[in-house]
């Protein structure tokens, strides 16, 4: 799987791994698939996040769609779980949404989502794959010469605030919060969104200008936030979105940074005194931390375990009916409102849990403690990547780590699906050790496989 696909859709550097050229082939090939010896002309809504490259692609893909007889509706700036909820609203046979998510601004990505809101999965995105890579998108034209059409929508943004408004179960009446939009797509929503449900907000990176997004600002560099909020005492809690806003961490009171696993843990102990945690479940991945699966075991919680990637924790979640699972990283999925990770509805559903509750944000953290933790991501260049299965030196190495963490930790070493990195990770009791640890195999892949 996934010469072009990873495990968030296409993306790369613009220009380089994502070009005008590839847009529009995937656009071509997604109509013709979506298609599939149907009568009815295919609608496919598109939304972006604020990258300066993100009309351009759009367009691009767009034409593709075009070129092959099916329909678009471009939303403009707009959040990637907006796409998913828009698509079933919309009854469109299927959302693109032209985004690289945390990635500096010089990337960009596709994603794909079916009529109901999910994600590709991975036989159709082989088929669409297949074609861009075998030159048969190019010989696609709509059969009987009549090309689609762009229309743009008007209502997209307010259509989806007030979805994510109904799921609010209190107003927020009174609560001062600090929050980071990343220069990103929440930058044109979570305003209207939180202000609208009664919060007095102040408000981070929300002017794009097309090469700010993630800079600095947003989950991935949060310390202007945990400064601000630390330094003001009225200021309940700090929230920070990616760039395309599907995915959000906290900062408490105290400038704490509050993380997916604690956001899964607070919301899924309420679900669960309220006999609403189907399956006493919640859905994590390999690397969701010791800590919250010893939270889970304490409160008889069944932690359920899957790949990395939202989509591979909505799978499971769909398989067998749950309804919360997320990521470390802040992808959390409240499957009675979404069918994907979604930062603005996980920030909207923790306040209001805080407001009910009338607890500071610490004192809910409390109910987990984090394991140590120690992460180092090493740049490899993709030939680099496919030789790291086979290198028997680095796997020799890990099994020697594991060894020596026993049953007080363990060490996780996995490529990335989105970026060309190996990340090592180690959990256990003794900072020092695991630091020493990821070091080691860190230092080791370089040597063996070659920094980029």
């Amino acid at each position: 799987m996934g010469r072009l696909f990873g495990t968030d859709g296409v993306r790369g550097v613009v220009g380089q791994g994502i070009t005008c050229e590839l847009a529009m082939e995937l656009g071509k090939a997604a109509a013709q698939v979506l298609q599939d010896g149907g009568n009815h002309t295919p609608l496919v809504i598109l939304g972006r996040d604020t990258r300066l490259s993100g009309e351009m692609l759009g367009a691009a893909f767009s034409a593709g769609v075009c070129a092959a007889g099916a329909n678009v509706l471009d939303l403009g700036v707009i959040s990637t779980p907006a796409v998913a909820y828009l698509v079933q609203k919309y009854k469109a046979d299927a959302g693109v949404m032209i985004s690289a998510s945390h990635n500096p601004w010089e990337f960009n990505g596709i994603k794909l989502f079916n009529k109901n809101g999910f994600k590709l999965p991975d036989a159709l995105e082989e088929r669409i794959e297949e074609m861009v890579l075998d030159g048969k998108s190019k010989t696609i034209h709509s059969s009987n010469g009549k090309n689609g059409s762009i229309s743009h929508s008007t209502t997209a943004l307010q259509d989806y605030i007030n979805h994510l408004k109904h799921s609010a179960p209190c107003r927020l009446n009174g609560m001062k919060i600090a929050v980071d939009c990343a220069n990103g797509s929440a930058a044109v929503s979570a305003k209207v969104l939180l202000e609208g449900i009664g919060a007095e907000a102040v408000f981070f990176g929300c002017e794009p200008n097309g090469t700010n997004i993630n800079l600095n600002c947003g989950s991935t560099h949060m310390e202007t936030l945990k400064e601000y909020v630390k330094n003001h005492e009225d200021i309940v809690a700090g929230i920070a979105f990616d760039g395309d806003a599907d995915r959000c961490l906290f900062v408490d009171e105290n400038g704490e940074e509050v993380d997916g696993d604690f956001i899964m843990a607070i919301c899924g102990l309420n679900l669960l005194q309220q006999g609403r945690l189907t399956g006493n479940t919640i859905v994590g991945t390999v690397m969701t931390n010791l800590g919250f699966q010893q939270f889970c075991n304490r409160n008889g919680i069944r932690f359920a375990s899957t790949k990395v990637g939202d989509r591979y924790v909505l799978e499971k979640m769909e398989q067998e009916g749950f309804v919360l699972g997320g990521e470390q990283s802040g992808h959390i999925i409240f499957r009675q409102f979404a069918t994907t990770g979604d930062g603005q509805l996980t920030a909207v559903q923790l306040l209001c849990l805080m407001q009910q509750k009338g607890k500071p944000l610490s004192e809910l953290s409390k109910i987990m403690k984090k394991m140590p933790q120690v992460m180092e991501n090493v740049k490899v260049s993709p030939e680099g990547k496919l030789r790291f299965y086979n290198n028997q030196t680095i796997a020799r190495e890990i099994e020697n780590a594991k060894m020596q963490l026993g049953n007080n930790g363990r060490i996780l070493v996995r490529l990335s699906g989105t970026e060309p990195l190996i990340r090592v990770m180690a959990e256990g009791e003794n900072h020092q050790q695991i630091t020493q640890l990821v070091k080691k195999i860190a230092d080791l892949i370089t040597s063996q496989l070659g920094a980029v």
